[in-house]
């Protein structure tokens, strides 16, 4: 071969190298994970599998449910990561879900998988980790303006809570439709209206976000702030005075799932992310913020939570609660909306 034909070829090479790195592959996943847990799965995912490149689109859990309604005829999304079970559970109704069975799916908790896997069937989603309703309660404010830890849901209407509770709303919130659905559920519709009814006396303000409320019960903006476990949990650890409450009647949960859009042309790409969401080092990684994982065996206790969490967690209804959504919070929002943050 000559000098020149090496030369060529050399080049030929190189040139083929180059552009085989700069050609990762380019994913869309759209996420409601908490942004400080997105961070960490984000670089262990992308150490893992450096020939991906994702690019994330984050927001609350009903803004990311709503923009992918929207976008039903021109989906922008490749794969929804870390979203709640009763949000994609809407999607799979209106066809937007792509079935796919996960490498090493058979080792997951059955109920945190699409129970059509039992019928023979590749499952529409898969579940990651459940987050649990919980009380943020601060026990410096409390104990300042004579306001007592509550021990139940309950508590929350008794006339020494007025203006001290602050919840996210269910429209924008995954949290807040959390508990909205497991209010219904533990009272019956009829109970659960009239139970929010007597709590929106005494609520401050609703916010858009789920971990919101708990965040300004650790800065002391409120006393009560009606969020979920885990983000009270972390803020206790970092010594805000917080103490969490799971009340007595019991509380909602829901599940953080992962799925792949119907007709993403990236689809190779999309199951190796469903692959490794699914393992046992992905599930590692949810237990750093969240007492109840996918992968059984893997989770190991969280500070600050009780080691009892699954007995306090209600036995849900996650296809009510999925079908049932649009309904509720058409009606929440005609009664209540009045006190949201605005947007």
């Amino acid at each position: 071969m000559s000098l020149f034909s090496r030369s060529l070829l050399a080049a030929a090479v190189g040139l083929a190298m180059t552009t085989g790195a700069q050609a990762a592959t380019e994913l869309t996943v759209y996420t409601a994970v908490e942004a400080d847990d997105l961070q960490k799965y984000a670089a262990r995912f992308e150490l893992a599998h450096p020939e991906i490149e994702i690019k994330w689109v984050r927001d609350s859990t009903g803004v990311i449910t709503a923009r992918l309604l929207a976008e039903k005829e021109n989906p922008q999304a490749d794969v929804v990561w870390g979203l709640a079970a009763t949000s994609l559970l809407v999607l799979e109704e209106e066809g937007m879900l792509s079935r796919y069975a996960p490498e090493g799916v058979e080792a997951l908790d059955p109920k945190f998988v699409d129970p059509a896997i039992r019928e023979g069937k590749d499952p529409a989603w898969v579940g990651m980790d459940a987050w649990v309703a919980s009380i943020c309660y601060n026990t410096i404010e409390g104990e300042r303006l004579g306001v007592p830890k509550p021990s139940s849901w309950e508590d929350l209407t008794r006339p020494e809570y007025e203006g001290h509770v602050i919840m996210p709303n269910p429209s924008s919130s995954g949290t807040g439709y959390l508990d909205v659905a497991s209010w219904m559920q533990l009272w019956d519709e009829q109970g659960g209206w009239d139970y929010m009814d007597r709590l929106h006396q005494n609520i401050a303000r609703y916010t858009h976000s789920g971990s919101a409320p708990c965040n300004l019960a650790a800065s002391g903006e409120t006393v009560v702030g009606v969020s979920f476990a885990f983000r009270g949990a972390r803020l206790a650890s970092q010594g805000a005075p917080l103490e969490l409450v799971f009340p007595e009647e019991g509380v909602g949960w829901d599940m953080e799932a992962a799925a792949i859009i119907e007709g993403s042309d990236r689809r190779e790409a999309a199951e190796t992310l469903l692959d490794w969401a699914v393992t046992e080092e992905a599930n590692a990684l949810y237990n750093e913020g969240y007492a109840v994982v996918a992968y059984p065996g893997v989770a190991e206790p969280i500070e600050n939570y009780p080691e009892n969490i699954t007995e306090l967690m209600i036995e849900p209804d996650f296809n009510w609660a999925a079908n049932h959504r649009e309904r509720l919070l058409g009606e929440w929002q005609r009664r209540y909306d009045g006190k949201s943050d605005s947007q």
